[in-house]
């Protein structure tokens, strides 16, 4: 297995270790400055596998499609345990609604299907810019989301520089990801359309 490769499958990883740091019912001290930096560590890792794969010529079939589906995995399995962190923190100073993380997940389940039925007929689809750029707006909202739980564990100096604008960005980001992925699923959909219209 190359590099890329491996970075691809350490993110799955990285994503237990996020989503145990979040809701193992036992204290864990800076629960979630450390989920924030485990979840940095697994976005980290979309950036290099992908960078890696073209700057080296390691470019496969294992990497164009599990490198999406760990981007999937990770980014749907967040905004779940968002839900989860609204519905037992009514306070919470963002709330993640349920429809908006349908949204995500139907988008995400969508194109796997229709990566599935491209796959049936030997045809191996990659992902597209415009979805790269959903991807990026999903990490940089879940990012910003965790640091306005785990600001709250920092020192005095470092809330100070987050507090008065970290809830306004995590909401700003939230529509924007909502918006962009739902957009890059149309967009997605209608380029590979004839794929799903032949067998129709």
């Amino acid at each position: 297995m190359n590099l890329p490769n491996k970075l691809t499958v350490s993110r799955f990883g990285l994503t237990v270790v996020f989503l145990w740091a979040l809701f193992w019912p036992w204290p864990i001290p800076f629960r979630n400055t450390l989920a924030l930096i485990l979840f940095g560590a697994a976005g980290l890792t979309d950036f290099l596998d992908g960078r890696i794969a073209r700057s080296r010529g390691l470019i496969t079939n294992f990497g164009i499609l599990m490198d999406p589906l760990a981007d999937k995995i990770m980014t749907c399995s967040a905004f779940i345990a968002f839900v989860e962190s609204t519905r037992l923190n009514p306070e919470a100073p963002v709330k993640v609604a349920a429809w908006m993380v349908i949204v995500i997940v139907a988008r995400e389940l969508a194109i796997t299907g229709l990566r599935l039925l491209a796959a049936s007929k030997n045809i191996v689809l990659a992902a597209e810019k415009f979805g790269k750029h959903k991807t990026i707006s999903q990490i940089i909202a879940i990012n910003a989301l965790l640091v306005v739980a785990a600001h709250h564990e920092w020192p005095p100096w470092l809330q100070d520089v987050f507090t008065p604008w970290v809830v306004g960005f995590a909401k700003f980001m939230l529509w924007v990801t909502v918006a962009l992925t739902a957009a890059s699923g149309l967009i997605y959909l209608w380029r590979n359309r004839a794929l799903y219209l032949s067998d129709m």
